[in-house]
């Protein structure tokens, strides 16, 4: 039984989601993973991470459309907004969505499908820098 921990730093331009899969794929190629679970952890409480639709960038423009219209930015509801706006429409997000993902490892390539991509959301409208822990066990 094998075990790895690795952190990746994405670069966020503002909010958008940001298909870093290939990042994840070099990662496990590098280091010869055959089989087991992975396990992908997002150290923020202003972006999430998802598994997405990797084919059509109309899914990514509606999927922030939904959020836009769902947690509006600047809404008088909120009392938190020391960093703007979007601070706590940014949290409500990520509380809605995750920051964690378990993906399984078979025949050292992560068993997602066809058109499944592994997203960071971020919920910021100015850029920040992300850091995502992965952690794999098995073989």
């Amino acid at each position: 039984m094998r075990q790895s921990f690795h952190e990746l730093t994405l670069a966020t331009r503002g909010r958008g989601l940001i298909d870093f899969t290939r990042d994840v794929e070099k990662w496990i190629a590098a280091h010869q993973f055959r089989d087991g679970l992975l396990t992908l952890h997002l150290r923020h409480t202003s972006a999430s991470l998802l598994i997405q639709e990797n084919a059509d960038p109309d899914v990514r423009r509606d999927l922030d459309a939904f959020f836009a219209r769902l947690v509006r930015d600047g809404d008088p509801l909120f009392i938190h907004n020391a960093e703007g706006d979007d601070d706590m429409p940014a949290h409500i997000r990520t509380a809605l969505t995750a920051v964690n993902l378990s993906i399984p490892i078979h025949g050292g390539e992560l068993a997602l499908g066809t058109w499944q991509g592994i997203y960071l959301w971020e919920h910021r409208t100015h850029p920040h820098s992300r850091h995502i822990a992965l952690h794999f066990i098995g073989e």
